[in-house]
């Protein structure tokens, strides 16, 4: 239901004009939506870990050794002190180093983008968007009032050669360009090198804010490492980056980091004040510790193991059962692919079809839900990170009979 359609049936309230921008997430939606099924589904929806990729023992060790009176009270707004010194130190050894200074902790990824719009974003101002884009991102920017233009994406990231012509359009610079540069949700592809360096050019020659929101970056399985945008320009204060442990953790933790302009700190931290006071106390003295202990390096090492595999695994099954009537993104790294229907597929729906996978036992993600204008009709996201090869072949059967019956 959108959110037009829920005013529409709500009680006459004094809503505020926000309310109407606040439209939600299928992709946060199939959670609860499969957990009310009762028959077997393989679930190719929620971009989540493998249950095996999560190191729970260790979590459930270290939360009954280092868990005091000192976990369960409020906690500092920008981080715990322990977290974050062992976060710069970690960092070190990656492209992008930091320092404490530019250091917030959030809750989570999502957290990163709400602040991110909250500083930025007035009603009215134009900001960017990939197309498809991770949709709770460009979702999080409408609740703050922005203008949505949506840039294409195709094998290598954002078509920023188009952004220009497209911004012009609008008589205005964006105030803002939200990407998924590496990896990108939902397609996979990762930007360019000589693209990544032009979108700094455009991002400087309007003033604008990109907002670099990367959870994948440490999951590369196969190719070269590219250049960041913070390697590439560092210290730019036009650069705000978005991160988060829920990828290569553990989403239920709901830790993350943004890396950001010192003189933007205490801004951040007023802002996150207005939220939640600080983030989940537990959760992050678990996390220090996990990363105290060193094993953050070798778990990184062996989940790009298992992810590659299963990529593998289901462009295999795909190239099996569906053979020359779709196409597919090849990614390098992170959790997801896109499939596009052609041939006698392509003028399927995928909404549509989703509700007959549902039934057949397979779930994903309809192309329009990743699309802030309802594009990619027919196109849909799958994550193959969180199945095993098996699941992943049967998974992908039983989407190829849900598009026979279409086609019946």
């Amino acid at each position: 239901m959108t959110a037009t359609e829920i005013l529409r049936t709500a009680p006459t309230l004094p809503l505020a004009g926000r309310a109407k921008d606040l439209v939600g997430s299928m992709i946060d939606s199939s959670t609860s939506l499969l957990a009310a099924q009762t028959h077997d589904i393989v679930r190719f929806a929620m971009g989540s870990p493998a249950d095996e990729a999560v190191p729970s023992e260790e979590f459930r060790e270290i939360a009954g050794s280092i868990l005091d009176a000192s976990s369960f009270t409020y906690g500092a707004t920008e981080g715990e002190p322990r977290l974050l010194e062992l976060l710069v130190k970690y960092l070190a050894g990656t492209p992008d180093p930091s320092s404490e200074d530019r250091l917030v902790i959030t809750t989570g990824g999502m957290q990163g983008l709400d602040l991110a719009c909250k500083l930025f974003i007035d009603p009215g101002d134009l900001v960017v968007v990939e197309s498809p884009t991770y949709t709770n991102g460009s979702a999080t920017a409408l609740s703050y009032g922005a203008q949505l233009l949506e840039v294409p994406v195709d094998d290598e990231g954002m078509r920023v050669d188009m952004m220009e012509d497209l911004v012009a359009h609008h008589h205005r610079p964006p105030k803002a360009i939200y990407t998924i540069p590496t990896f990108q949700n939902p397609s996979g592809v990762t930007m360019s090198l000589e693209r990544r360096k032009a979108l700094l050019e455009l991002a400087h020659r309007w003033g604008s804010v990109i907002i670099d929101d990367d959870p994948y970056g440490l999951l590369r399985f196969a190719g070269a490492d590219i250049p960041t945008f913070q390697t590439l320009s560092p210290q730019d204060p036009l650069l705000f980056s978005v991160r988060t442990f829920s990828k290569i953790l553990a989403p239920g933790w709901r830790v993350g980091w943004v890396d950001a302009d010192p003189s933007l700190r205490q801004l951040l931290i007023n802002g996150k004040q207005a939220m939640d006071t600080c983030t989940n106390v537990p959760n992050q003295h678990i996390v220090a510790e996990y990363i105290a202990r060193g094993g953050l390096d070798d778990h990184l090492a062996s989940i790009r193991v298992l992810y590659r595999e299963r990529k593998d695994a289901m462009l295999a099954s795909i190239e099996r059962h569906l053979g020359d009537r779709v196409t597919t993104t090849n990614p390098e790294g992170g959790f997801f692919l896109w499939l596009t229907l052609t041939g006698e597929f392509g003028e399927i729906d995928t909404r549509e079809l989703f509700e007959v996978a549902l039934a057949d036992g397979v779930a994903f993600i309809p192309g329009p839900a990743l699309s802030p204008g309802g594009r990619f009709r027919n196109a849909l996201r799958l994550c193959f990170a969180s199945s095993t090869p098996e699941r992943i072949d049967e998974g992908i059967k039983r989407l190829a009979g849900s598009l026979e019956k279409m086609v019946a």
